[in-house]
């Protein structure tokens, strides 16, 4: 055996070589983990006031924000919290982030629940998450505006888990 690994000892480094270059390909095929601008001229501004709830649920501006927030989602958040917010396992499922509310029997509870969990989505987003010092979410507080966020929670609250 130890004579294989003498006489093929270049083709093993080799091959270490060329697993080491491929793991590094593999790990940078998510692109850019650079957080990207969104542009969003076509919704409504929402000014500097931040909103309690999301303006894009509902209404005219809804399939302009979906339509938004989806890209903005895969060009932000797919790369941790997985494609179409299917997470692997390593980052919360956002298809669940409201599904406590869900489950909840009167309209009031509800809404409290919704509120709560706007509240912790815009905190989150905008100021990221960190834990002893090791950062678990970027903070996108000066890359995306209120317009991106929402359009991104718009785009959420499609995905939501029946």
């Amino acid at each position: 055996m130890k004579s294989f690994f003498r006489t093929h000892r270049v083709w093993i480094a080799a091959g270490l070589a060329a697993c080491m270059s491929l793991g590094s390909v593999v790990a940078t095929a998510h692109g850019d983990v650079v957080p990207q601008s969104v542009d969003t001229h076509t919704l409504p501004q929402l000014g500097d006031k931040w909103l309690e709830n999301n303006p894009y649920s509902t209404g005219e501006a809804h399939k302009e924000a979906l339509r938004i927030g989806t890209s903005a989602y895969n060009q932000n958040c797919a790369r941790c919290h997985g494609l179409e917010a299917i997470s692997g396992g390593v980052s919360p499922d956002l298809r669940k982030l409201d599904n406590d509310c869900m489950s909840l029997g009167s309209d009031e509870k509800k809404l409290a629940c919704f509120q709560e969990i706007n509240d912790y989505f815009v905190s989150t987003v905008r100021r990221g998450r960190a834990r002893d010092g090791r950062v678990y979410m970027p903070p996108f507080e000066g890359i995306l505006t209120q317009e991106a966020m929402w359009s991104i929670k718009t785009y959420l609250e499609t995905r939501r888990e029946p």
